[in-house]
């Protein structure tokens, strides 16, 4: 699932790594992501290092059907390890470990973060900026390209996730849009020029079913308001960008 919107995303300014944290919009999808997911079973979560993202995970397992308490999980040094530790055998049970992990950060946007979209098209040409959002190789003025973002992303899903479905766990993960368009790239097994016009939308969550080493897309739960959860066309993405 793909943050709820941002205050940045609201401005349409470039954000990448900047952390930023949600609108009331995106609580309120944040709320209604939960609500979609409610009664799908759930063992752990991965989110990223950005406050949009675990924000959006806690606002979503309050509409969670089992009314466990999500706990951070802080393994940065041993001594955070420690003094973060649950001891109560009875209290882990109730709670679903939150695991962030920077890989899963937003593409880093370099020179770009911070700077309005549409102005800054206006500066260097449509084009040029689409160049620097949409392709598969180029990157922005010193940040990622989206080949880089998938190489650190999609490596630790393959690490660290895909171990746990082979176990049998049910696992979510909260991100951003082009660190999970290269998880998707991955799972759906889309070429460098599908992922161009592969579009996600905030706060609706995508559910796989993972079976011998396969994953199927199975779409998004229903929710009480319908959102596609990504434009999979070149025309439907292009629509998309116009309503954007």
């Amino acid at each position: 699932m793909r943050h709820g919107e941002s205050m940045w995303n609201e401005k349409n300014l470039f954000t990448g790594c900047v952390d930023v944290p949600l609108t009331s919009k995106g609580v309120d999808e944040a709320i209604e992501a939960g609500k979609r997911i409610r009664n799908l079973p759930l063992d752990i979560i991965y989110t990223s290092a950005l406050i949009r993202a675990q924000m959006t995970t806690m606002l979503a397992l309050t509409q969670h059907h089992c009314m466990k308490d999500p706990v951070i999980m802080h393994h940065e040094t041993e001594q955070a390890r420690i003094w973060s530790q649950i001891y109560s055998e009875d209290t882990t049970k109730q709670t679903i470990p939150v695991i962030e992990a920077w890989q899963l950060n937003e593409r880093m946007y370099g020179e770009l973060q911070g700077f309005n979209k549409q102005e800054t098209a206006e500066k260097y040409g449509k084009e040029q900026v689409h160049n620097w959002r949409r392709s598969y190789h180029v990157r922005p003025p010193n940040g990622e390209s989206l080949e880089m973002c998938l190489g650190r992303a999609v490596t630790f899903f393959k690490e660290h996730i895909e171990p746990l479905l082979w176990s049998g766990k049910h696992v979510m993960v909260v991100a951003h849009a082009n660190s999970l368009r290269s998880i998707i790239m991955y799972l759906d097994k889309l070429t460098s020029r599908q992922v161009i016009n592969l579009e996600l939308s905030t706060g609706v969550p995508m559910l796989y079913i993972h079976r011998e080493g396969n994953f199927f897309r199975r779409g998004s739960p229903i929710g009480s308001s319908e959102a596609g959860a990504y434009a999979y066309t070149e025309s439907l993405a292009l629509y998309r960008q116009q309503l954007d």
